[in-house]
């Protein structure tokens, strides 16, 4: 731990007590920690209020304490204890008033184990303040600019001061309330604060839990698992993996297109076969085993449906494969204008074990029409196609390359989703 080097040390007014004086020329009131007396620091330290019975809030830092902080050097100057309470549920924390010579004066706050650093901002904003007022009567979430980031409505809150000690550059008084609406933007929050005496633009953000460590205080044992400002964390090997993956299956879904339009060679076609006269054999030749061989059986189904039965045999007589497909199309008029579903026709692909003749049989197990525009099943079709391509396989690996930039895509969701889960913003569609 560092402490800061004393300037000097004044006696309490009050009660005698030693106070170390630390907090640089603007500094108006020094509060005793051992009476709770609040001394006049431009005036010859005269007590100008006493506050007793106050209850110290739970904070690991103490007056005096140094580190740096965005490397700049700040020493602990004061402690402030707040409470908001909103429909039966409190919530309390503890701002830290901090001093650099060099840089002047900022708060770190404690809230639920985690740090935050605030500081005034200077900078131009747009719109240059927002108050609860306006917020109410938002019928969107309101935005600011600053610094060139966009900073998108959080909450707002409403505070007491419950405790007090060391040296401010204003007159804390316990019981004091003050407002604040904040934004939330990318990685900094940007607050509008209003008490009963001033307004203020201030900026926030978040420090590493090596603060504590900086300062030489202890870590705390457990923090909440959330807070808004909490910096989203990458995986190390995030970009390669994503990256790659994406690459990979932006690459495998493209050369599954190319085989998908790769036309195979017309082997046979048979068409127009009454279903009366089925079932029916289609005899073709296949000379091609390394590609797959289609068969493409056409109906004209209309507004109605029908079950085939598709069998195909090789060259000595053996059972290929056996399938049974269903075919339906059905068509119609509404509200929205015409619509169709299903198709005429069905498509089967098999890898041929050899080279030969081989013989396709069709056969209508059952059928159907739908309501009574349905035209039954009257004739069929066969085509046959050997030297087909297929990116089945690559699409289906294509989509598991997916999965993996999904994956970092969803995590990155739910920790967005996590960083907003405090606002109390709430949408019409949603109220």
């Amino acid at each position: 731990m560092t402490l800061a080097a004393q300037t000097h040390t004044i006696n309490c007014t009050a009660c005698g007590a030693g106070l170390d004086v630390l907090g640089g020329g603007r500094v108006t009131t020094h509060i005793c920690g051992y009476c709770g007396a609040a001394l006049d620091a431009v005036h010859g330290y005269k007590v100008l209020r006493e506050y007793s019975g106050m209850s110290r809030p739970d904070t690991p830092f103490a007056l005096g304490m140094q580190a740096e902080i965005e490397g700049v050097t700040f020493t602990i100057i004061g402690t402030l204890g707040w409470e908001e309470r909103w429909q039966g549920q409190v919530w309390t924390w503890v701002d830290h008033q901090l001093f650099s010579p060099t840089h002047g004066y900022a708060w770190m706050s404690v809230e639920e184990g985690h740090l935050v650093f605030t500081r005034k901002y200077r900078g131009p904003v747009s719109p240059g303040f927002i108050t609860p007022a306006q917020v109410e009567r938002a019928e969107s979430r309101p935005t600011a600019r600053a610094g060139g980031a966009r900073y998108r409505y959080y909450e707002t809150s409403t505070a007491q001061i419950t405790f007090a000690e060391g040296e401010f550059t204003w007159m804390p008084r316990i019981g004091d309330t003050a407002t604040a609406v904040s934004l939330l933007g990318d990685r900094t929050m940007l607050s509008f604060q209003q008490s009963a005496t001033e307004r203020e633009v201030e900026v926030s953000s978040y420090l590493p839990p090596q603060t504590y460590l900086d300062f030489g205080a202890e870590l705390p044992s457990g923090r909440s698992r959330n807070h808004p400002l909490m910096p989203y964390k990458a995986l190390n090997t995030q970009p390669f993996f994503w990256v790659s993956a994406l690459l990979m299956g932006i690459a495998a879904a493209l050369l599954g297109f190319v085989l998908s339009t790769m036309p195979g060679t017309l082997v046979a076609r048979v068409q127009d076969i009454p279903v009366s006269t089925l079932p029916q054999e289609v005899p073709f030749a296949i000379a091609d085993t390394e590609r797959l061989t289609k068969v493409r059986v056409n109906t004209n189904v209309s507004n109605s449906w029908a079950y085939m039965d598709i069998a195909v045999t090789g060259p000595d007589d053996q059972p290929v494969f056996e399938a049974g497909r269903e075919v339906g199309y059905y068509h119609g008029r509404d509200a929205d204008g015409r619509w169709t579903e299903g198709s005429t026709r069905t498509t089967l692909l098999f890898h041929a074990p050899e080279p030969g003749d081989y013989t396709v049989e069709l056969e209508v197990s059952e059928a159907g029409t739908w309501l009574r525009e349905g035209a039954a099943l009257t004739v069929v079709g066969v085509e046959v196609f050997e030297s087909e391509s297929s990116g089945k396989w690559l699409f289906m690996l294509a989509a598991i390359f997916a999965v993996v930039p999904a994956l970092f895509l969803l995590r990155r969701m739910l920790a967005l989703r996590r960083k907003w889960s405090g606002s109390d913003w709430v949408d019409e569609e949603d109220d």
